[in-house]
């Protein structure tokens, strides 16, 4: 008459720690659910899901060394449905009070960390759905210009028209926005009466206000050949003829650099009517 094999006896405290390791699972999903839900940071969302899979890995892990007898013969295959006095001894084997997946609280803490990382997995769709959190794209085109933004320089001091002299390019950020990187623009004056194509965002006696990130791939435009009146871009070569409103004349970029409308306050500062003409930057963000 065949006998159940022995269940090894196992170690002290290898019960004690599938279950720690379990819980800390349980506590990382929950702490990757809780700060998704405050606003996300990156790095601690990073570290939550790490906790949780190393604690749900480390149990199992555990689980399976210490608790699961391995036997340690080899046999013929002898089929995929096995005898019926196999089937009844691993089932008495399974329900024994000694079973190895009936000790106290494994089958409990297991299921909790994996119901955990299963509801902590479901957050992220909260993205893709309607509501208040800025939408992808939509944060791609908006920009920290609008209606009455002063222009300040790179020392944030605001921006007369008198400051910027015929023939120079001066970098302009949005007052309260200058650390957004869509936002940098340059100012420049030229000549009215050399414009083949009237700027989009307007001009004041010829001072103009353009995005200074290239509609190729984003690379800061920033080198003014005086006296033609072109913008390069110093990664990809593209040239921008600012006499025919910003159009590409050179290299990769296809589309035009945005325009800043612009006027003067009571006071006597530049300041910005409405945003970009168009959104700044890499081209792409703005196809279908």
């Amino acid at each position: 008459m065949s006998r159940r094999p022995p269940v090894p006896a196992a170690p002290p405290g290898v019960n004690r720690r599938i279950v720690l390791s379990f819980l800390t699972s349980a506590a990382g999903a929950i702490g990757f659910a809780i700060t998704y839900g405050l606003g996300g940071q990156t790095q601690w969302e990073g570290v939550c899901l790490a906790v949780a899979f190393a604690g749900l890995a480390t149990g199992l892990a555990i689980w399976g060394r210490r608790l699961v007898p391995v036997g340690r013969h080899v046999e013929e295959h002898e089929g995929f449905t096995p005898p019926p006095a196999e089937q009844a001894l691993t089932a008495a084997v399974l329900t024994a009070p000694d079973s190895p997946i009936r000790r106290r609280g494994l089958l409990a803490t297991l299921g909790l960390a994996l119901t955990a990382l299963g509801v902590a997995a479901l957050f992220p769709l909260r993205s893709l759905l309607p509501g208040d959190r800025p939408r992808p794209l939509r944060a791609l085109k908006d920009t920290p210009w609008g209606p009455g933004v002063r222009l300040l320089t790179d020392s944030g001091q605001p921006l007369r028209p008198e400051d910027v002299p015929a023939g120079t390019v001066i970098g302009v950020f949005p007052e309260g926005g200058t650390d957004a990187g869509d936002a940098p623009a340059f100012a420049v004056r030229l000549q009215p009466e050399r414009f083949t194509r009237a700027p989009s965002a307007g001009h004041l006696n010829g001072l103009v206000v353009y995005s200074v990130l290239c509609t190729h791939a984003g690379c800061p435009v920033r080198l003014y050949l005086k006296g033609t009146g072109r913008v390069l871009c110093p990664c990809h070569q593209s040239s921008f003829d600012l006499f025919d409103d910003a159009a590409p004349v050179a290299g990769p970029a296809a589309r035009r650099l945005p325009g800043l409308p612009i006027e003067v306050d009571r006071d006597g500062y530049l300041r910005a009517t409405g945003d970009f003409t168009a959104p700044p930057g890499a081209g792409f963000w703005s196809r279908p």
